[in-house]
């Protein structure tokens, strides 16, 4: 079964900015509480991450997937598709980035398949931290 989430916040940031920060994969580590390591296994022709494989806590233990990113609707949204994990099926999900004036609104969705089924009270307090990292974004792009 697929579990999904979305949130929203606003930032005192260019789009620009949003975008430079969560497109820096390799920073992760320093900002987003749960991502232990990013490693970037592949770049397009303008350099841009296009593969990235991440080690996060998850769920009480350590964890492992793959993202491949999408930048074909940039500057407006920024989207990823899970290639290979441990404990997920699958992952997507995607920032939607939309500038007024001097600040930005960044919407977030998520959507989660995992191997095995989780009791409901597990996939609420799992799907609470991971929508924090949004947050945790925020509060980098604003630093």
């Amino acid at each position: 079964m697929v579990d999904s989430g979305s949130d929203s916040i606003d930032v005192n940031a260019p789009a620009s900015r949003c975008l430079e920060v969560a497109t820096d994969f390799t920073k992760y580590p320093e900002w987003a509480k749960d991502v232990k390591e990013t490693v970037v296994l592949e770049r397009d022709s303008e350099g841009r991450a296009t593969m990235v494989e991440y080690r996060a806590s998850a769920l009480g233990r350590s964890t492992h997937f793959t993202l491949r990113y999408d930048y074909s609707q940039l500057p407006k949204r920024l989207s990823w598709q899970m290639v290979d994990g441990d404990i997920m099926r699958s992952i997507t999900g995607s920032y939607q980035f939309t500038e007024s004036g001097a600040s930005t609104r960044i919407d977030y969705g998520l959507e989660i398949e995992l191997v095995l089924p989780l009791p409901g009270f597990v996939k609420r307090r799992a799907e609470k931290r991971i929508l924090s990292t949004l947050k945790e974004l925020k509060a980098r792009i604003e630093s």
